[in-house]
């Protein structure tokens, strides 16, 4: 666990990642790849033409140039199909799913690119402003220690065991306390277990990425709503975006919190492109940690090896690349 907040920048050629460490872990990743269109990225402003109108949805389709965002409009504003107007990416891609936008008002000429989205710096400088970025191999290491944090579950170690998962539909989180040998949990024992419990459960959500409807199961029963909602509002933030609302009969808490970024599984899930970036990053890592070696070798499948290529030429004259059609896409090995 750190014992101050920290902020690292790893530019591994093909991919940066931004991460937040806190005090009890890691908070944020931020990931943007250089093949990703920077007109769908959190921040993007463009001009866009209304391609089609979706009353049952409220909202209308935007053409932003070989992509489509969406629209929500809550009332009818006469919009036709054609029109040319600005809008920003006020939520990221997800399951199949284009941007989510909001209207900056009318334009013209041709649908367009205006703004690109913050880059990771700007994004850490706005997450954790006044923070130096560490960068460098320990840039790097920190990545993976905060992507394996967020696919583990977590673990009671003496605290709450706190389960969080996702759906289509919504985020579940249980919070448990097992108790001492011997001794039974109290009032005071649950309260604690469950502010502690929302701390963590907000904490990895945030680390995922993930937004939308969340049900809280705590722990125990009788709880004091305002002691919990002002618990929640500590742990998720009072942004005003976040939809705080009552815990019901049940001893469960609703909230709904604003989707913004790309979920994390999607971002890393398994391809090609993925594996070319984490090819680079483990041969940077590699060239930062032995700098005698005259040669440093990636050996990975063709597939990402063709895409991995004119990336780890960006290493420098040290870094190599070698096919090898019997390591599966997902494997890479250093020599």
């Amino acid at each position: 666990m750190s014992a101050e907040r920290r902020t690292y920048i790893d530019d591994s050629p093909g991919e940066t990642r931004g991460i937040i460490e806190g005090e009890r872990g890691f908070e944020h990743i931020l990931i943007q790849r250089e093949a990703d269109d920077p007109g769908q990225r959190l921040g993007a402003a463009s001009v866009g033409r209304i391609s089609r109108l979706e009353p049952g949805l409220s909202g209308a389709f935007v053409d932003l140039g070989g992509a489509e965002g969406f629209l929500p409009l809550k009332r009818d504003t006469g919009l036709p199909v054609g029109r040319k107007i600005e809008v920003e990416v006020v939520a990221e891609s997800r399951e199949a799913k284009g941007p989510t936008l909001r209207m900056l008002g009318p334009a013209e000429g041709d649908v367009r690119l205006i703004r690109p989205g913050p880059s990771v710096d700007e994004w850490l400088d706005r997450l954790a402003p006044g923070l130096r970025p560490i960068t460098g191999k320990a840039a790097i290491e920190a990545g993976w220690a905060a992507l394996e944090e967020a696919e583990a579950p977590a673990m009671p170690g003496g605290g709450p065991d706190v389960a969080v998962e996702r759906t289509r539909a919504m985020i579940t989180v249980d919070i448990d306390q097992p108790p001492l040998p011997g001794k039974g949990l109290n009032a005071r024992d649950r309260q604690r277990a469950n502010q502690e419990g929302l701390k963590i459960a907000a904490r990895l959500i945030r680390l995922r990425r993930w937004g939308g409807l969340v049900a809280v199961d705590l722990l125990g029963s009788g709880h004091d709503g305002a002691q919990i909602t002002a618990a929640a509002r500590t742990a998720f933030g009072t942004d005003p975006a976040i939809a705080y609302g009552p815990v019901n009969r049940f001893g469960v808490l609703q909230l709904v919190l604003p989707w913004r970024f790309t979920p994390l599984e999607e971002m890393i899930r398994p391809g090609v492109d993925t594996a070319a970036c984490e090819a680079a990053r483990k041969l940077n890592h590699a060239l930062l940690a032995d700098t005698a070696s005259a040669r440093i070798t990636v050996r990975c499948h063709s597939d990402v090896g063709k895409t991995a290529t004119p990336l780890v030429a960006r290493l420098g004259p040290r870094a190599h690349v070698l096919p090898d059609d019997s390591l599966p896409p997902t494997r890479v090995i250093i020599e």
